[in-house]
């Protein structure tokens, strides 16, 4: 019996109900009767060294929570087992639970680790907090298959606009691998701050990291507060970063914005932009900056050094070079840029860009990575490994899947985190729009303008969290949860089982483990249709 259902009750006579509150929704729940116990004699054992970790992970909550000294050992008899099962896909995994026995099988670590996060979402709430419980943990028999709908299922984190300390970051992070995202996108430079360190530029972290003051209120109030704001990653924090999210499966795609959005870099390089004597500063305003880059071998030249410092600290395959956003006026009145434009044969300055991005795609490519970025970059052509995200609606990234382009779908409309999700009368300051749970939820990739065939270049969703109205992280959790919980489900859990009012009901039985974990989340929803 396959049951694709929000909240699954079984009753027996005589039992107890069972009920599995579980997000995102496994591909497939069988539900059963009875609980396991965890006792003195539990121990966990695993048959393959890449479980090693993740049976350290659950010892740790288990431990934690019952008092008990559980072991973990490399062997084939436990009463907690992950055993290696070729057969399934590099993110699936089985997870059966029997009053006796509990065994979770997995091709990699990564499924087992997806099994865990399932697992640890049938135990008592307080397990998440790691505090001792009084009473024993009792967890549900189930039967679980499970695997992925999606390969791609990411959130953005902007630090540009505000810079996140290592410890807020790595908070963004765990929270992700709760609920089984792979990929976290960060995105780490913008006209009102640069946020990594590039060795053979110092002044971009000494000059480009700095703005004088931040807007303070909403944008229409003209208001600052008059306070400097700053901040960067070193690499040295950038390697840790990558290697903390690589332990809980998570792929770190930077974002290097070109050629817009650079007013930070000009503020240290103004040789970059339209004025080599002009004096820039890194923008206080929020907003998108007529102030851009100017496709000069120089600047051309600057931007490979970074992105080789870049690329030598992010080992996943993906660069992201933004694209977006990039006013043209400067370019249009530049006798050096109208030159080129002549020179190159290109019939504007629109396709000016887009011989900026192929040079910057030609380079990436040539360093054996792929180069991503917003739907702007497919006006002129890209090599065919390049990845659009599709944020202006889906139009984009269907055009992209036509071509043979994978794509993210990301539209604004529906996964853009900074946007508000309740009557703004109601709600903490936010850019605008209108947001609620249920307007994610709703949003399906399967889109019928794609082709069997083009669908499969629809890799995955991503939600993005723009950050010019927030500052800190427990704002940036308001925002983004549970908004991403829908992102997490539509990525992972098969399009026939979608059901909101299903989704909502378990999303509202798994609140206690969001107040384990102190996700200070929204309750807006709860209140919405």
């Amino acid at each position: 019996m396959k049951i694709f259902a929000l909240l699954v009750f079984v009753s027996f006579a005589g039992l107890a109900q069972n009920t599995y509150n579980l997000i995102p929704l496994p591909k497939e729940v069988v539900p059963q009767t009875g609980q396991f116990v965890v006792k003195k004699s539990t121990a966990i054992g695993y048959s393959h060294a890449d479980f090693a970790p993740v049976a350290n992970l659950l010892q740790e909550y288990l431990q934690g929570s019952s008092g008990y000294p559980i072991p973990t050992k490399s062997a084939k008899s436990s009463s907690i087992q992950f055993s290696q099962n070729n057969s399934l896909g590099e993110e699936a995994y089985t997870l059966s639970i029997h009053s006796s026995k509990i065994s979770i099988q997995a091709k990699t670590g990564k499924g087992a680790f997806y099994a865990l996060q399932t697992l640890l979402q049938l135990m008592p709430a307080q397990v998440y907090a790691g505090t001792k419980m009084q009473e024993t943990i009792s967890i549900p028999n189930v039967q679980i298959k499970d695997e992925p709908r999606f390969s791609y299922r990411g959130l953005m984190l902007d630090v540009g606009r505000y810079y996140y300390p290592v410890a807020s970051v790595k908070r963004f992070i765990d929270l992700m691998a709760v609920y089984k995202m792979n990929t976290f996108h960060w995105h780490l430079t913008e006209d009102q701050g640069w946020r990594i360190e590039i060795k053979k530029y110092p002044l971009l972290t000494s000059i480009s990291s700095v703005r004088k003051q931040s807007m303070l209120g909403h944008y229409k109030d003209q208001q600052y507060d008059g306070k400097p704001h700053g901040g960067f990653y070193t690499q040295e924090e950038v390697k840790d970063i990558v290697a903390y999210a690589a332990k809980k499966y998570i792929e770190v795609i930077p974002e290097i914005e070109m050629p817009g959005h650079s007013q930070a870099v000009l503020a240290a390089y103004p040789q970059f932009g339209a004025n080599a004597d002009k004096i820039y500063q890194v923008k206080t305003k929020w907003g998108v900056s007529e102030d851009v880059l100017f496709p000069r071998e120089e600047t051309f030249t600057f931007l490979e050094d970074v992105l080789t410092e870049v690329m030598a600290l992010f080992p996943g395959q993906y660069i992201h070079i933004g694209g977006d956003e990039c006013p043209k006026t400067q370019w249009k009145e530049s006798k050096f840029c109208q030159d080129l434009i002549k020179k190159l044969g290109l019939k504007d300055e629109h396709e000016l860009q887009s011989y900026f991005i192929r040079r910057i795609d030609k380079f990436v490519t040539s360093k054996g990575k792929k180069l991503l970025g917003w739907d702007e970059i497919l006006e002129g052509g890209l090599s065919p490994n390049a990845m659009v995200m599709s944020w202006r609606g889906t139009k984009g990234g269907i055009e992209a899947a036509k071509q043979n382009h994978d794509v993210v779908m990301s539209p604004n409309s529906y996964f853009y985190l900074d946007y508000y999700q309740a009557d703004p009368k109601t709600e903490p300051i936010a850019i605008g729009g209108n947001l609620p749970l249920s307007k994610c939820y709703s949003f399906e990739p399967n889109l019928p303008e794609l082709t069997a065939e083009e669908a499969k270049h629809v890799v995955g969703i991503q939600a993005n969290l723009w950050t010019e109205y927030i500052s800190n992280i427990a704002y940036a959790e308001y925002m983004t949860y549970p908004r991403a919980l829908a992102l997490s489900e539509i990525a992972w859990s098969t399009k026939e089982s979608k059901n909101y009012p299903d989704f909502k009901k378990r999303l509202t039985g798994h609140l206690p483990a969001m107040d384990a974990m102190k996700i200070n989340y929204s309750k807006a929803f709860l209140a919405q249709p």
